[in-house]
């Protein structure tokens, strides 16, 4: 008995067991529901029935945005990979490693530039999926070489903004992001050229307190968290209950904090009807003309003139 139960058993379970996903099944955080991965990868990761607005990942937003889904990955300068030698349960270093290997990113920050309906726009995306999408100095030199960028191209820039806020493993070089972003964006409306900003869920802490509420136009998407500090530490600190769905997107649009909550269906249209607007561009190309292919991605970081973006890999 003891060959039949322990030897033939099992290989026949392994034999007629299927290897399951993970992440075939998503339950929706709002209302519990499951739902078929594909079918939300499918409707832009906002969940059918509920319009739950899950975290994109940076080429995923960067997909949905540019015209045939193509860009140029701007080169981003090489920074101090950890400048305080940090340490806590684990290495710096370490965590930069796994994020990596995780998300397939050089840190919290990737930037683009191509069309987008047939105009030349860059667009910096957070990624909550590394480190919480904490600003550093690689993030910090990620937003500043865009906006340097859009400068020199004389187009619009668009964030997309995720975090949890400073980077502590990195310090005050961490904090010191935040002036240095804000003196960016200033150098971009001295260029006169719009910046707009969308806010995800959730933009907290220090990104919040700089160049995530300096835009042109502040766009939230539904249910976005929003703010500084947390909801829990502000009731602490002034001893009073807050307001139902105090920080939520929804909320800060009816107190002026942001322009308007859009959709993430409808995002895309209302970005390239703002830049027309802002920039006082005529009618553009049709999106759905192909574009030609070029040498070399990188050339864009010192092409002289604006060129076609590129099929990304």
């Amino acid at each position: 008995m003891n060959w039949l139960t322990n030897v033939v058993r099992p290989k026949i379970r392994n034999m007629l067991r299927r290897e399951t996903p993970e992440n075939l099944w998503i339950k929706c955080p709002d209302s519990g529901q499951l739902v078929f991965y594909k079918d939300v990868e499918a409707n832009q990761f906002v969940i059918p029935g509920s319009n739950y607005h899950m975290r994109m990942n940076a080429v995923a937003r960067l997909k949905s945005i540019f015209d045939n889904e193509t860009w140029y990955d701007v080169a981003l300068p090489d920074v101090t990979p950890d400048p305080l030698k940090f340490r806590d349960e684990k290495k710096y270093v370490d965590r930069i490693k796994d994020a990596r290997a995780r998300t397939n990113l050089n840190d919290a920050i990737n930037v683009g530039y191509g069309k987008l309906e047939g105009a030349a726009v860059v667009v910096a995306v957070q990624d909550f999926d590394f480190m919480g999408g904490s600003l550093g100095m690689a993030a910090g030199e990620a937003i500043v070489r865009g906006l340097e960028l859009a400068v020199e191209k004389k187009s619009p820039f668009i964030v997309f903004a995720a975090s949890g806020g400073a980077r502590m493993q990195e310090g005050i070089l961490s904090l010191m992001q935040m002036p240095r972003t804000t003196v960016a964006v200033q150098m971009l409306r001295e260029a006169k050229q719009p910046y707009i900003v969308v806010l995800t869920n959730p933009t907290t802490g220090g990104v919040t307190a700089s160049y995530a509420m300096l835009g042109d136009v502040q766009i939230a998407e539904p249910g976005a968290l929003i703010g500084f500090a947390g909801a829990r530490v502000i009731e602490q600190t002034i001893r009073e209950k807050l307001p139902e769905g105090f920080q939520r997107a929804e909320y800060l649009k009816e107190h002026g904090m942001v322009d308007m909550v859009v959709h993430r269906h409808e995002l895309r249209p209302t970005l390239a009807r703002l830049c027309r607007l802002l920039t006082r561009a005529p009618a553009l190309e049709s999106a759905s003309k192909p574009v030609q292919p070029v040498v070399s991605p990188a050339q864009i970081v010192s092409a002289p003139e604006t060129a076609p973006a590129a099929p990304h890999a």
